[in-house]
C-alpha cells in the first residue's frame, strides 16, 4: 500500500477498524501521502472516508472511540486526520463533515484545495477513485477559496503574536503562502518541499526557510531535526541554550510576521474576491 512499514501498518489497522463501524464506500488519501512528499513521523496522514449515508449519533460515538483506542495503541496515529463524508453530501465545498483531527472530533469542510488534490493525485486506499463521487473544482472556485483563506483566516492571525513563537504556525503559514502563490499564478498544486524553493524565490527570510527545511527534511537525529514523538517543540541549530533559543524564536517570529504581512496584503490586493454570501441574509 505505502512504502513505509509503520505507516502501512497504521493505515491497514485503521481500515480494519472502521469497516464494521460505518457504511464505508471509499477511503482516499490526499496531502503529502498522496503527493509523494510524505515524511514518516513528521507529515500528517490526511484521509477522506466516503460513506453511503451520514453517520448516526451512535456511529459517531463508535468512530470517536475507535480513534481514541488507535491513539492509545499507536503513537503515529496522532498524525492521522480523517473526514467522514456521505456520498450524497460531497457536492457542497462549504458543508462541514464529521472529522477526527488533532486528536479530537470536530466538523469541517472538504476544501476546494483538498478536492483539487484528490482529483489530481488522490490515493485510493479503499473503494472507488475520487472522480467516481467527488464533483470537480473549477479554477474560479479554487482561486476564490485560496484568496479568502489568506485574507480571512491567515491575515487576522498575524495579530496574535503568541502563535508565531511556535513551529507549527510558522511552518504552516509560510508553506501555505508559497503554495497559494503558485496556484494563483499558474493553477498548479505544489508539494511542501517545492514550496520551500518558492519561498526562496519570493525572498522569504533565509534563516526561517532553512529552519523549516531542517525540521521537515533533515535525517532523524541530525542537528535541528525533530525528535520522533515530540509535539511542537521549538527546535533549531541556532538555539544552543534556553536564552539563545528564546532569542531565536522571537527573531523568527518577527521575520515571519513581517514577510507574511507584506505578501498576504500584496496577494489579496492583486486578487480581489468577493466574500461568500451569508445564506441567512
Amino acid at each position: 500500500m505505502i512504502d513505509h512499514t509503520p505507516t502501512s501498518a497504521l493505515l491497514e489497522r485503521f481500515l480494519d477498524d472502521i469497516t464494521p463501524l460505518a457504511p464505508l464506500v471509499s477511503v482516499w488519501a490526499h496531502g503529502s501521502l498522496a503527493s509523494g512528499d510524505y515524511q514518516p513521523t513528521r507529515s500528517d496522514l490526511d484521509l477522506i472516508a466516503v460513506l453511503r449515508r451520514p453517520c448516526t449519533s451512535e456511529e459517531e460515538r463508535h468512530l470517536t472511540e475507535m480513534h481514541e483506542r488507535l491513539g492509545a495503541d499507536v503513537p503515529l496515529s496522532a498524525k492521522l486526520h480523517c473526514s467522514y463524508a456521505a456520498v450524497t453530501e460531497l457536492d457542497d465545498p462549504e458543508r462541514p463533515h464529521l472529522t477526527w483531527a488533532h486528536e479530537e472530533i470536530m466538523h469541517r469542510p472538504i476544501t476546494p484545495v483538498t478536492r483539487r488534490e484528490l482529483h489530481g493525485f488522490g490515493l485510493v486506499l479503499y473503494g472507488e477513485p475520487p472522480a467516481s463521487a467527488l464533483p470537480p473544482v473549477t479554477d474560479e472556485e479554487l482561486t476564490g477559496f485560496i484568496v479568502r483563506d489568506l485574507r480571512e483566516f491567515w491575515r487576522p492571525l498575524l495579530d496574535r503574536p503568541e502563535l508565531w513563537l511556535r513551529d507549527i504556525w510558522v511552518d504552516a503559514a509560510l508553506l501555505t503562502l508559497a503554495r497559494a502563490a503558485v496556484t494563483l499564478r499558474d493553477g498548479r498544486l505544489v508539494t511542501k518541499r517545492e514550496a520551500l524553493a518558492v519561498l526562496r524565490e519570493m525572498r522569504a527570510p533565509a534563516r526561517v526557510v532553512d529552519d523549516i527545511e531542517r525540521r521537515r527534511y533533515s535525517p532523524p537525529g541530525s542537528p535541528g531535526s525533530p525528535t520522533p514523538g515530540a509535539r511542537n517543540t521549538p527546535g533549531t541549530v541556532d538555539a544552543p541554550d534556553d536564552r539563545a533559543g528564546e532569542r531565536w524564536l522571537a527573531a523568527r517570529a518577527s521575520l515571519t510576521l513581517g514577510f507574511l504581512t507584506s505578501e498576504i496584503d500584496a496577494i489579496t490586493a492583486r486578487h480581489p474576491v468577493p466574500p461568500v454570501p451569508d445564506p441567512r441574509l
